[in-house]
């Protein structure tokens, strides 16, 4: 077979472009561009070039055109490869029906280790959304069902990263629930990465960007939530929690609802926080971490009657923490071996009761439960004592410390904090001591950073007064203070600078590795 030069190819060029509408008459000069793709490098990129510009007038050919096109994105040359993606949106525009088709091409050729390659697939991709989006995400999410693991990440990373930046004219209402209905397929059978990949792209969709449509992501994510049962002992499972209450945080308010999401918590999880594995080698309290999320997501409840079966739960794991006051406990006795409290623990749950409580009153306040409110007041006094031992030894410890020791020591860094947890928790014993309990106070949680800029050792001046016998049973404490408690020894708690210290996993691949679906 003879090999066509650059000269044939410029040839048979001029013929078609002189003929113009006629080109079609002149099979034989198209046929000439189309075995160049056998020829040298600039053979093949001028092949490129001029298939797609005569394309549309050798329909009878256009087999031919897309296998030779196709031929020359396989190429060992990475000039003539790109030479050959750029022209593939030039075909489709002659062509749309073949949109699908190339978009699928396209997302394969996506697992090159070149980039300037992978940047010339993406502005390809990015041109044929514009010409038909809704056929281009039809190859998409064809290679992220079928692809090999790179070639379904790329895809995944494209949607992620494009798809918010394309015009309402292109993402119309009806090719973003096409996305929505495709991704929650893809969702059934995903890595953890994977899932919050894809649910950052469901959050870019504008018919998302409502209250309602904010709910409807939630409802996605405690749906993977709950196909599993949680197991206490199963890392993966743990982390797959603690990743999804990660992406949903952010997507709550007063008008979007975290009921579900608590609901589910305070029943299925809080029971077996004490089984979950705290990883001491790693300083990560996963346990913490949980509580955490759970204490934001709680003033969300919305008129709270959706959780009112979770209070329950909630209370029981609470008390675990708030221990009653030893036998023969006096104020003129100390009791050795009291336990050591863990204040961190309680800010979170006592917190999330804090909230779960003020839309259902009736938990403490019912005339049924008057013995559960008597024992939960001992409690609260037994442990504010406590509480107020600790605020007077972290202030003693802080005075003295200008505003720059206090941010930048590590040590006075962690007290500020420990102060702000146990005037924190101070604040709910207090209400929560009312007869009946108050739900007044609006505290900013320990972790989460201030709303103005306020001076650290504003903490240290107010008074941490301890609930008392003007407002319960136990009487007042006599002078000094009587030191019943061991406080924290080491570092105040595990987690209390903040950090969440996880990012992602629990989504391991079913198998070791061979599936997607996670547990």
């Amino acid at each position: 077979m003879t090999t066509v030069t650059v000269e044939m190819l410029y040839k048979s060029f001029g013929v078609l472009a002189d003929a113009k509408d006629k080109a079609s008459e002149h099979v034989d000069c198209y046929e000439t561009i189309l075995k160049g793709v056998q020829g040298n490098q600039s053979a093949k990129r001028l092949s490129a070039q001029f298939i797609s510009r005569f394309f549309r007038y050798f329909k009878d050919k256009s087999e031919d055109s897309l296998n030779a096109i196709m031929d020359l994105c396989e190429d060992d040359d990475s000039s003539i490869r790109r030479a050959a993606i750029k022209e593939i949106p030039n075909i489709c525009k002659y062509d749309p029906l073949q949109i699908q088709r190339l978009a699928d091409v396209l997302v394969q050729l996506t697992q090159t280790d070149d980039n300037s390659e992978l940047s010339s697939v993406n502005i390809a991709l990015v041109a044929l959304f514009e010409l038909d989006a809704r056929d281009t995400l039809k190859g998409l999410f064809s290679q992220i069902q079928q692809g090999e693991d790179v070639i379904r990440e790329r895809a995944i990373g494209f949607l992620c990263n494009k798809l918010k930046t394309f015009s309402e004219s292109v993402m119309t209402k009806d090719v973003e629930e096409y996305v929505l209905t495709e991704t929650k397929k893809i969702m059934e059978d995903v890595t953890g990465d994977e899932f919050q990949q894809l649910i950052k792209v469901i959050s870019s969709l504008s018919h998302l960007q409502t209250f309602q449509g904010r709910q409807q992501i939630l409802t996605i994510i405690i749906e993977k939530i709950t196909d599993d049962e949680f197991s206490a002992s199963d890392e993966d499972s743990v982390s797959k929690i603690i990743q999804c209450m990660k992406i949903a945080q952010p997507l709550y308010s007063k008008n979007v609802h975290s009921s579900l999401f608590v609901k589910y918590v305070c029943e299925n999880i809080v029971p077996k926080l004490k089984d979950i594995q705290v990883e001491e080698e790693k300083k990560e309290d996963r346990r913490l971490e949980i509580i955490k999320f759970l204490a934001e997501m709680s003033p969300f409840i919305g008129d709270g009657s959706k959780v009112i079966s979770s209070i329950e739960p909630l209370y029981k794991v609470l008390i675990e923490y708030m221990p009653l006051p030893p036998e023969g406990d006096d104020e003129n006795s100390t009791t050795p071996g009291d336990p050591t409290l863990n204040f961190s623990y309680v800010e979170c749950l006592l917190y999330a009761f804090y909230q779960l409580t003020s839309k259902n009153p009736d938990f403490l306040t019912n005339e049924e439960v008057e013995e559960r409110l008597k024992d939960f007041r001992k409690r609260l006094q037994y442990f504010a004592r406590g509480l107020a031992l600790y605020i007077k030894q972290l202030r003693m410890a802080l005075q003295g410390k200008t505003r720059e020791q206090l941010k930048s020591e590590p040590q006075s860094k962690l007290k500020v904090v420990a102060l702000k947890t146990c005037n924190n928790i101070n604040t709910l014993v207090k209400d929560l001591f009312h007869n009946p309990p108050s739900y007044k106070s609006s505290i900013n949680l320990s972790w989460k950073p201030a709303t103005t800029e306020a001076d650290p050792k504003q903490a240290q001046k107010r008074p941490a007064s301890t609930p008392s016998a003007t407002n319960g049973d136990q009487k007042r404490t006599g002078k000094g203070e009587r030191q019943l408690y061991r406080t924290p020894g080491g570092k105040y708690s595990s987690g209390m600078d903040g950090g969440r210290g996880r990012d992602g996993g629990g989504f391991r691949r079913r198998g070791g590795g061979s599936g997607r679906r996670y547990r």
